[in-house]
C-alpha cells in the first residue's frame, strides 16, 4: 500500500442538507448523539453548547455537520454527503456494526453517481454519494 499525500487521507468533501441546514439536525440527546457519530462516522466533536438549545457541531475533513435538540423530526431530516471513495465509506460504516443500504448507481443532471443510505438510531437519514467517472 502505498501513502500518496496527506489529502489521499480526506474521506467527506460536503455536506448538503435535504431540507434546511446540515448545522442543526434534530437530535433528542447531545451526549448520544456525539458519541455515537464520533465512532460511527469518525466525526470530531468541535463545539459544544447549551444555549440557547443543547447543540453539538462536529467535523471531519473540514466537512461539518451539527445536531440541535430543537423540537425537529429527525425521520424527515438527515444529509446528502459527498465522499472520495465510496467503497471506503460504506467499509468503514460496516466496519463498525453500522447497516448501510440500497448500494445503488443514481444519475442525477446526465451524472453518474455510486450511493448508499445510512439511517442513525436517531433517525437521521444519510445519503452517501461519489460521481462515477466514465472511463
Amino acid at each position: 500500500m502505498e501513502d500518496s499525500s496527506a489529502t489521499s487521507d480526506q474521506l467527506y468533501v460536503a455536506a448538503y442538507p435535504f431540507t434546511d441546514d446540515v448545522l442543526n439536525l434534530p437530535v433528542k440527546d447531545i451526549k448520544m448523539t456525539a458519541e455515537w457519530y464520533s465512532d460511527a462516522f469518525g466525526l470530531l466533536e468541535v463545539e459544544r453548547r447549551e444555549s440557547p438549545l443543547p447543540a453539538v457541531m462536529m467535523e471531519r475533513d473540514d466537512v461539518r455537520l451539527g445536531f440541535a435538540v430543537n423540537g425537529g423530526d429527525a425521520s424527515q431530516e438527515g444529509a446528502a454527503i459527498l465522499v472520495t471513495d465510496i467503497h471506503r465509506a460504506r467499509d468503514e460504516l460496516e466496519a463498525k456494526g453500522v447497516e448501510t443500504a440500497a448500494w445503488r448507481v443514481d444519475e442525477r443532471d446526465g451524472k453518474k453517481f455510486q450511493v448508499f443510505f445510512v439511517v442513525a438510531p436517531d433517525g437521521l437519514c444519510y445519503y452517501f454519494h461519489q460521481p462515477i467517472e466514465d472511463a
